[in-house]
């Protein structure tokens, strides 16, 4: 899947690669049932049709079970932005996630540079992910992360390129464990989702996308 800049995975790895997914697919089939239940949650989410979401290689050492999602806005044959969604699981509890499941995330963009260069900018992209849980009522702890600004400048034989400024924002949440210690992961997938869509300026595309505003001067979308 294309990303806004450059792939976040170019699938390269040929045979290896195959043998990893194989053997992801078997890991998943001994999972606890908690992680297979959320995991199975994901993967029947009812998502905005601009969202290209599929399967992409977990983390190896992160945590003894991992899902990892790999999704992008998509306008046509272009991405206005991407990102990665990973489901970590360890069934002994971690004392930093307070909790058996952490979600982790990685959601960018690109910018005009005039909107890089707002102050407020970190604080708002903050304000959109953690909007984007509360507005479908989930309930989340021991919330973390960093927004990004990177702005890159041209010169030489790459001089006519014009100046380009991108967004990231990286983070990580507990969701709250519901029935059988299982989250809601199809809701938080869904969240996720409305946080991409409003980093990659979509209006509002239901009830649940209700506080997605579409963001200024976002630089203009990128070939896939």
């Amino acid at each position: 899947m294309a990303a806004a800049q450059g792939r976040l995975s170019d699938g390269a790895g040929g045979m290896d690669e195959a043998k990893d997914t194989e053997k992801d697919r078997r890991e998943a089939d001994t999972a606890p049932l908690p992680f297979r239940a959320a995991v199975d949650a994901l993967r029947s989410a009812r998502l905005r049709p601009q969202i290209e979401v599929e399967p992409t290689p977990p983390p190896k050492r992160l945590a003894p079970y991992a899902h990892a999602l790999e999704a992008a806005v998509v306008d046509g044959d272009e991405d206005l932005a991407d990102g990665r969604l990973v489901l970590l699981h360890d069934p002994a509890g971690h004392e930093a996630w307070q909790g058996t499941f952490r979600l982790v995330t990685l959601v960018r963009a690109e910018l005009e540079p005039e909107m890089a260069a707002d102050p407020l900018l970190p604080e708002v992209c903050w304000s959109w992910l953690t909007g984007a849980l509360q507005t479908r009522g989930l309930t989340y702890g021991e919330p973390s992360g960093t927004v990004t600004r990177a702005s890159s400048h041209y010169f030489g034989g790459l001089s006519a390129r014009p100046a380009a400024s991108q967004i990231e924002i990286r983070a990580s949440w507990t969701p709250r464990e519901g029935l059988g210690g299982v989250p809601d992961t199809a809701a938080h997938l869904a969240s996720w989702c409305d946080l991409l869509a409003q980093v990659a300026g979509l209006p509002p595309g239901g009830p649940g996308d209700a506080s997605v505003v579409t963001l200024p001067q976002r630089r203009g979308p990128q070939s896939r």
